[in-house]
This record gives structure tokens, C-alpha cells and sequence, in this order.
């Protein structure tokens, strides 16, 4: 018989049950808290660089020390730590991006080829998860400062095609003129250019580089060089067409694709009379003070479309009263909605406008366009150059435009 201060065996059993199990709970829950610590810890090394192939450096030297792995590697990388002989079976953790995009896969080679633990698996699931935000992170400022570097370049490039315009516009006494010039993005096609001449003409060109960006820039800045060069030589208006149609062409296929229309003028100050050569450009338009217009067509193809090609000439009176507009397409082909402003809406304004400085007709129809766009965004270069000859023939020397 049991003494009164002796214990059941089957209550000594359960009791012994009771601390085994809060002793495996109590060791369970140490493993987590150790897990989860472990894998904080390895979340602050994978998130305390912003280079990619050091976050993946980063996060497979982590799977060797932390889990005593035999290897571990990216299959999008050479980026790998310890060694993994052959990644055909081994274990993987894909990586995705916040859209769900896969980026790569981390793969995991256990010691002598066992599997996987469920507190490795665990925890290798967890730091694929820490490692998604900081691969992605890390791509995201590759990108940014790619991209910072392509805008500070393109900001340059816009400073120096904006310092090749012409920096100082003649003074000729009894004439105004005037030009602005307006990039689609950051650089672009479009090309103008005022040469002064020896003997005492007014050299004028206004021209469109094929397309937008910074390859039409490029272009635009090379044949800018050439015009200067062959306008320098003195030859017929119509020759220095033919000239730079043939320069242009053998630059090459290239070039070629980045063909020039172009419109030039040559002002002779003493006499009054202009004369035009257009290579596939738009119309220019000489204003009369009768009302009467004089339209240069265009009489040839664009420059360096095709070899061979011979350009003429035409002339027209500039007395005084009257005006000259050069422009590329950007003026006409801008939309609203579907409508188009067009070259009658241009020739509109630019007739109506009473003032006779070249500034005043260059913002009379830059307003035209703004309001008619409605605050639309620009979608091609805009350049435009007037000239305007003074009736009461004053001295009308201008400042360049803003």
C-alpha cells in the first residue's frame, strides 16, 4: 500500500510528459527567435551595399557561414561562394522583383549532397525574399546613376548645339532680322546658321536634319561645318546646294539615312534682291508691302538623298516693306488633337503681323502655335528665321533672341 506521501506512477509519467514538452516548445521557440535573428542579421548585410554583384557576393558567402552549406551561386552570375560542382539538382530560391518578375535563382549546394533542413529551407526562403529587395534596389540605382550621367552629357550637348547658333545677329542698317530655335528634347536636328560675306551679301540657312535626338544633333553639327567651309569659298548659291548635296552622300550609308532638307538665301543689303536655293525643304515665303507673296519652292531633292543632284536658283525683289520667312516643319506640323496648325494657319499670321521687327513676327507666331496647341507638348524642332526690310529704312540692328 502507498504511503500518503508518495506519487502515482502514472501521474509521475504525465508530469515527466508536461516538462518534456515545454522543454522541446521552450528549445523550439529558442531556434526561432535564433532563426529569425540570423536572419536579420544576414538582411542587414545583403541591404548594406547598393553594387548587384556585391549583394549577391553578399548573400551567398552568408549561406556558407550561417548554414555551414557547401556552396552557394546565382544562376544569372558568376557571383557564387564555396563550391558547387554541378547545379543541375541542387536546391533553388528564384528571386523576384515587386512586379513578379524573375531575376535570377539562388542556388544552394548542402554538405556531402544531403537535403535540406526545414530551418534551412526556411530561412534560405526568407533571405531569397531580404536578397529580391536588395538585388532590385541595387539594379534601380545602377539605373539611376546611368541614367544621371546620360542627362548630364545630353545637358552639355544641348549647351554646346545652343552655342553654335549664331551668338551676334548683323547690323544692317534699313533690315531686322531675327530666328528662334526650339528642341524637341535635349538636342536636336534642326540647323541655322547667318554668314556674314566678304562682300557684304547675307549668307542665310535654314535646315532639317532627317528624325530628332541626339543622332540628328550630331548630324546637324557636322554639316553645319561643311556649309561654312564651302560658303566661305564664294561659289553660286545653287553650287554650294550641289556641293553639299554631294559631301553629304559620301559620308556614307549612315549619313545618308540622316538625310538634310535645306533651305538657303543670299541678301544683297545694297540692291535689295534676295536670292534661294531649296533642297526639299518647305516652302520659304517673301511677304511684299502690296500683300503679294513670293514662294521658294523646293528644286531638288533633300541634301544627300541622292549623288549627282544639280539644284537652281531662283531671285526675288526685297524692297522695302518686305519680309522673309524660313522654317522647318515643326511650325506647321503641330496638332491639336487631330488638327493640324499647317502651313496656311502660318502664312495667316505671319502676314497679319503689323509689327516690322523680326523679333515681334518670330513671337507673333510662336503665340499661334502655343494657343493652338493649347499647352500640348512639342513633338518636333521648331526653328524659323524672318527677315524683315524697314520702310522708313531705319537702322534696325537687333538683340538675339531668348
Amino acid at each position: 500500500m502507498a504511503s500518503h506521501g508518495s506519487i502515482p506512477a502514472q501521474f509521475e509519467d504525465h508530469g515527466q510528459t508536461v516538462d518534456l514538452q515545454q522543454q522541446v516548445a521552450t528549445i523550439d521557440l529558442q531556434q526561432q527567435v535564433a532563426r529569425l535573428q540570423a536572419l536579420l542579421e544576414a538582411s542587414r548585410h545583403v541591404h548594406s551595399t547598393i553594387q548587384e554583384e556585391e549583394v549577391l557576393r553578399s548573400v551567398a558567402r552568408l549561406v556558407v557561414r550561417e548554414l555551414e552549406m557547401a556552396g552557394a551561386a546565382f544562376s544569372s552570375t558568376s557571383a557564387a561562394w564555396g563550391s558547387i560542382e554541378s547545379a543541375g539538382e541542387l536546391p533553388r530560391f528564384p528571386l523576384y522583383d515587386r512586379d513578379g518578375r524573375h531575376m535570377t535563382d539562388l542556388i544552394v549546394a548542402p554538405p556531402e549532397g544531403r537535403a535540406l533542413t526545414i530551418y534551412e529551407s526556411d530561412f534560405l526562403e526568407g533571405l531569397a525574399l531580404q536578397s529580391s529587395v536588395a538585388l532590385e534596389n541595387a539594379r534601380n540605382h545602377k539605373r539611376n546613376v546611368e541614367f544621371a550621367r546620360v542627362q548630364q552629357d545630353l545637358d552639355a550637348a544641348r549647351s554646346i548645339q545652343r552655342s553654335l547658333l549664331p551668338q551676334r545677329l548683323p547690323e544692317i542698317p534699313g533690315y531686322s532680322i531675327g530666328f528662334k530655335s526650339n528642341t524637341c528634347y535635349e538636342v536636336g536636328g534642326d540647323y541655322l546658321d547667318i554668314v556674314e560675306m566678304p562682300d557684304g551679301t547675307l549668307l542665310l540657312a535654314v535646315a532639317d536634319v532627317a528624325g530628332k535626338g541626339l543622332a540628328s544633333a550630331i548630324v546637324s553639327v557636322s554639316f553645319r561645318s561643311a556649309f561654312r567651309a564651302v560658303a566661305q569659298s564664294g561659289l553660286p548659291l545653287a553650287e554650294i546646294a550641289t556641293r553639299m548635296n554631294q559631301r553629304h552622300w559620301e559620308e556614307g550609308e549612315e549619313a545618308r539615312r540622316r538625310y538634310v532638307t535645306a533651305i538657303f538665301a543670299r541678301l544683297d543689303p545694297k540692291s535689295g534682291e534676295l536670292e534661294a536655293v531649296n533642297a526639299g525643304h518647305n516652302p520659304g515665303y517673301v511677304l511684299h508691302p502690296d500683300g503679294s507673296m513670293c514662294q521658294f519652292d523646293a528644286a531638288g531633292t533633300p541634301l544627300g538623298l541622292l549623288p549627282g543632284m544639280t539644284y537652281t536658283s531662283e531671285r526675288c525683289p526685297f524692297p522695302a516693306g518686305s519680309r522673309l520667312l524660313l522654317y522647318t516643319d515643326g511650325l506647321t506640323e503641330t496638332f491639336c488633337g487631330e488638327e493640324e496648325f499647317g502651313s496656311e494657319q502660318l502664312i495667316d499670321n505671319f502676314s497679319r503681323c503689323e509689327s516690322p521687327s523680326a523679333d515681334a513676327i518670330l513671337d507673333t507666331l510662336w503665340r499661334a502655335i502655343e494657343d493652338f496647341c493649347k499647352g500640348g507638348p512639342q513633338s518636333d524642332d521648331m526653328t524659323a528665321l524672318v527677315l524683315s526690310r524697314i520702310a522708313d529704312e531705319a537702322n534696325s540692328a537687333t538683340e538675339l533672341p531668348a
